[in-house]
């Protein structure tokens, strides 16, 4: 993962909307949710919750998929775990024994 693309996935968790949003389609898996459920389930009104689902599309975190009338949504694992993995790819560099890793 590049800098830039970790500016925009942390940039995109910074909201509080967004990060509920991202960890509930963590817990739903692969099979992800469709958006009226997860307004239902966040109590995020449609508009609302369609302006914080495009701003995690836009930054990788999550995928949709249309399914007739509907949209399903799916964390972008991915992208999840890259970016976990540029956040701790120096981790404890600096320490001899490497006790926090």
């Amino acid at each position: 993962m590049e800098t830039n693309d970790a500016i925009a996935a942390l940039a995109a968790l910074g909201h509080a909307k967004r990060l509920a949003i991202f960890r509930l389609l963590v817990v739903a898996g692969p099979k992800g949710r469709m958006a009226g459920d997860i307004g239902d389930a966040l109590g995020i009104p449609g508009a609302t919750l369609s302006f914080h689902l495009k701003d995690l599309v836009q930054a990788g975190l999550v995928t949709s998929e249309q399914q007739g009338r509907f949209v399903c949504y799916r964390a972008a694992f991915n992208c999840m775990n890259a970016l976990i993995a540029y956040l701790t790819a120096n981790c404890c560099a600096d320490d001899p024994v490497g006790a926090c890793c």
